[in-house]
């Protein structure tokens, strides 16, 4: 069984284009292990790769790909951000989280942003390829061991769907607190976002009274509980 998606043209004959995959990780080794897998399955094409969450976005909007395959704790910007930013952008790109990380918050982080499977990296090239199949499909595809995690959405457990601090900030508040917690000044962070100074100070105070923290040390060890930071592989 092939991925590929079948092109009815106006004559008898029809072309199959194969599906496209964008690999994102800050990992080389991960990402060459991914692409060779998938370069050896019939109707899959690997059209790209990136290093880390804004990378990715840079990608998604190239290549507009099938599926993008993403890791979820990177530098700079966290694979659930930037999920949020590639589907706001494009709908019709379907993400796969394929991460370390096999606590409830990442799972669902990656699904609340639009993510349409969750893999470990502990996974073998047979479920990597059956998660394509299945979310290509149309399907939700979550790892055996973190099904779980589904149940309790659809039921509502508040363990995986209740609000709290976090769920106050923005999407840019949380940004901020990545990469104020990855080491980045003020001034920096503002470079990297192409914000004033001062909209990342009013940003830094923002978080300070949501989160109710007041150290760099405590919004570090924030960011990395809540899966924000690269810091935490």
């Amino acid at each position: 069984m092939t991925s590929a998606t079948t092109i009815h043209t106006s004559g008898t004959e029809t072309a199959v284009r194969p599906v496209t995959v964008v690999i994102v990780d800050d990992h080389t080794m991960v990402r060459g292990g991914l692409r060779s897998i998938l370069e050896d399955v019939e109707g899959i094409k690997v059209v790209g790769e990136a290093e880390n969450g804004r990378d990715a976005i840079e990608m998604a909007a190239k290549y507009a790909p099938d599926i993008l395959l993403l890791d979820v704790a990177m530098p700079g910007l966290n694979g659930v951000e930037a999920a949020r930013k590639i589907r706001s952008a494009d709908p019709k790109i379907k993400i796969i989280a394929v991460s370390m990380h096999s606590d409830e918050r990442y799972v669902a982080g990656i699904l609340d942003a639009g993510g349409r499977g969750y893999l470990l990296k502990t996974c073998d090239a047979a479920e990597l390829i059956r998660a394509i199949h299945s979310v290509m499909r149309g399907k939700i595809y979550v790892t055996a061991d973190l099904t779980h995690v589904l149940v309790n959405r659809m039921h509502g457990d508040a363990s995986s769907s209740g609000a709290s601090r976090f769920d106050t900030l923005t999407p840019r508040e949380r940004e901020v607190l990545q990469l104020i917690a990855e080491g980045f000044t003020s001034k920096e962070i503002g470079e990297k976002l192409g914000a004033a100074m001062k909209t990342v100070e009013t940003h830094r105070t923002n978080l300070i009274r949501k989160l109710d923290i007041h150290s760099i040390a405590e919004l570090t060890k924030y960011a990395i509980r809540e899966g924000l930071s690269g810091l935490a592989e």
